[in-house]
């Protein structure tokens, strides 16, 4: 029986920040995708998994980020990165979270940094509140900048058992990284790779026989 919903925040509740990565590697003559290449290296001891689990300040990942970027080719300045992480709101996604709401535990899951404000690490005023109320829909959150773990070690989705009340087979969790999703999976949660709101919204209506109003259903 199925008895939360663990939601991913960026990528999922709101749009990727891979598409602002893009935006800004384009328009700084960098190769595509080169950010989230940079970022899968040394997953564990990169300067932006350490950032992620508050092992640094924002001045140290700034140089770290510079260092790591340049000795793959591309100086790029952590702190021009970060501010790439805002995300805007999916609407039809926080139209499920509320709905899922009424029936299950909804928790969220976020690799984040302490910059910006809150989980959604946002700088502009107006959106910042927007988020705001939509992590108020949120009955646990779970952030590897507030606990010093993330995603994907094992360790970061016991907690959020532990802190929802459930045991990994009670859980479906929607991510838009697969890296994150296997060790999921392997505890025995039901896994959904997001690859848009649609397809994630009729993945979930799948597995919890609620109605998202998809026209497949």
């Amino acid at each position: 029986m199925i008895r939360a919903i663990f939601w991913d925040f960026g990528g999922v509740i709101t749009s990727s920040p891979f598409e602002a990565f893009n935006r800004y590697e384009q328009a700084h003559d960098l190769p595509r995708d080169f950010i989230r290449r940079l970022n899968a290296r040394n997953p564990d001891t990169n300067a932006w998994a350490r950032f992620e689990r508050s092992e640094m300040t924002l001045a140290e990942f700034d140089r770290a980020f510079a260092e790591e970027s340049a000795a793959a080719g591309h100086a790029v300045p952590g702190r021009e990165v970060i501010r790439l992480l805002a995300g805007e709101p999916r609407p039809q996604m926080v139209v499920a979270l509320k709905r899922c709401g009424e029936h299950f535990i909804n928790a969220c899951l976020t690799n984040n940094v302490r910059f910006g404000e809150g989980p959604g690490m946002q700088f502009d005023t107006d959106r910042a509140g927007e988020i705001a109320r939509i992590m108020q829909l949120f009955d646990v959150v779970v952030e590897s900048s507030a606990v010093g773990v993330r995603k994907p070690d094992p360790a970061f989705y016991r907690l959020a058992c532990e802190q929802a009340g459930v045991q990994p087979p009670e859980v479906v969790y929607l991510d838009d990284l697969g890296v994150n999703l296997k060790p999921a999976r392997a505890m025995g949660m039901t896994t959904i790779k997001v690859t848009g709101p649609e397809q994630a919204l009729d993945d979930l209506a799948d597995c919890t026989g609620l109605d998202f109003g998809s026209p497949r259903r």
